[in-house]
């Protein structure tokens, strides 16, 4: 019998699993995949936002300006890999421009800080490559990119190693109540079904969140799945912009971002299309041809050629408008984290805190000890790139250990004792794309042409598993990145 039962292991479970770690609790987090962050987590923009963008008073607001402030807080403690750039929303026109200023007050009303108002002399000066019809900009200082897979690990890994349970491979089919508390029905791996028991239930399922809390007996709130397309480009291709650059909002979201990541590709993106299918990371050419042309609105100067991944990734949007948290006003011990679209990424250790405000509600009708741990560890260490190191330091390390110095992709210049201890870590990497997330093998120009084979070859040797099975999960996985529709990917 658990405590608490995360559903859902994207980063918005993995914060509230980090968060609720520090307490005397028996947490598991399922998942119905074979890694964690495999839904929208893995597929998006990467942006802590600052918090001037969500309706005044709306949660969104409220988390989105708490998350910011955690994510700068954390980053020592979690070694977050997150860079604090700074954001633009620029401005084409005199309409645009009168909506700069309804977004700075908006911002100063939810407590976003950093903000200020560029004119077109600032703004050209700070980014000479932006296109010389923008009139001006908003900044707002706090904004950053931070790498999505490293910021669900660390909350992940950390929960993991403060005694949390993950449970890859389970993928929710029923919820059911009993005496004490419910009993959560799963099918695993090859159709087997499993059954857990907990006290209190905790839906962060993202895409299917509307589907778990009908289960619970829940209709708050439908998703509506909407595709974001994205182009990435080589790491060659440097000096385009020094800021996140956004256009002005439209009623489809935050428009066409033009951005350096945070491990230095620039990416361009992402479209928004309503679709039906939570799982259709398929790109078209019509999505692709927006992100384009919206992209050389921005930066005149932008060329595709040095495109070297397309994906697209699924924002979980709530026919609501806001987030949906709560607890269940039908079933005691059920609470909802659902419709986290942007700024989810940014909100989600915000989120963490306020499920773990609502769990203390219900804790003492559920009978659940919610004393705080003595001995929680709070930090967390991230795996060195071997790249992101000195000359001195790289020489340190291989005398440590060799297998540093064995290169397994040279695009990133990850190495073999990388990919190792990305396997080994609290949660590890049992897929391809589970190291490719971690340390980067297969992120780089020829994305996994060299050294794929060698990565799966590591991982069948350190996880005693068959190569044939480590491709077959892959095939089967949602994990690989979409395919162009009508043609390769």
């Amino acid at each position: 019998m658990y405590d608490i039962i995360i559903i859902g292991a994207g980063v918005v479970g993995a914060c509230i699993a980090r968060e609720l770690s520090k307490y005397e609790l028996k947490i598991a987090v399922l998942e119905k995949e074979l890694e964690f962050g495999c839904g929208t987590s893995k597929a998006n923009s990467g942006i802590i936002h600052g918090g001037y963008d969500a309706k005044e008073g709306s949660l969104k607001a409220r988390l989105n300006v708490r998350g910011n402030f955690l994510v700068r807080s954390l980053k020592e403690k979690l070694d977050l890999r997150f860079k604090q750039l700074g954001s633009l929303v620029i401005a084409f026109n005199e309409e645009e421009q009168k909506e700069l200023s309804v977004l700075y007050e908006r911002g100063i009303k939810n407590g976003a800080e950093g903000l200020e108002i560029w004119n077109r002399e600032r703004l050209l000066k700070e980014e000479p490559n932006i296109s010389k019809e923008a009139l001006g900009a908003l900044y707002c200082g706090t904004a950053g990119v931070i790498c999505p897979f490293d910021m669900t690990a660390a909350f992940m890994e950390n929960a993991v190693s403060n005694g949390v349970d993950f449970l890859p491979e389970n993928e929710v089919i029923s919820i059911e109540r009993e005496d004490q508390g419910y009993i959560i029905k799963t099918l695993s791996g090859k159709a087997e079904q499993k059954s857990f028991k907990t006290k209190l239930v905790i839906n962060a399922a993202g895409l299917y969140s509307d589907k778990i809390a009908k289960m619970a007996g829940d209709e708050d709130f439908k998703i509506l799945p909407r595709r974001g397309e994205y182009r990435l480009f080589d790491k060659n291709y440097t000096n385009l912009v020094n800021h996140i650059c956004f256009q002005a909002p439209s009623k489809m979201g935050k428009g066409i971002l033009v951005l350096p990541s945070y491990h230095g590709n620039f990416l361009a993106g992402p479209s928004a299309e309503n679709i039906e299918d939570a799982e259709d990371t398929s790109v078209s050419a019509q999505g692709l041809a927006q992100v384009e042309e919206k992209a050389l609105k921005t930066v005149p100067s932008l060329n595709f050629k040095n495109t070297i991944r397309i994906f697209a990734g699924i924002r979980a949007r709530p026919d609501t408008g806001d987030f949906m948290i709560y607890a269940s006003k039908n079933s005691k011990g059920i609470i909802h984290a659902g419709g986290i679209e942007s700024p989810g990424l940014s909100s989600a250790p915000a989120i963490g805190e306020y499920v773990a405000e609502l769990v203390k509600k219900e804790a003492d009708d559920l009978k659940i000890p919610f004393n705080k741990k003595k001995n929680f560890n709070e930090k967390r260490k991230a795996i060195k790139h071997f790249a992101d190191l000195s000359p001195k330091e790289q020489d340190a390390l291989i005398k440590e250990n060799p297998l540093y110095g064995h290169v397994i992709c040279r695009c990133e210049t990850v190495s073999e004792a990388e990919i190792i201890e990305a396997i080994h870590r609290p949660a590890g990497a049992r897929t391809v794309d589970g190291i490719k997330r971690r340390v980067r093998p297969g992120s780089g120009r020829c994305q996994g042409g060299f050294c794929e084979p060698h990565v799966l070859q590591i991982l069948s040797r350190e996880l005693k598993i068959p190569i044939e099975k480590i491709q077959k999960d892959r095939r089967n996985s949602p994990i690989v990145y979409g395919k162009l529709k009508g043609g390769a990917q």
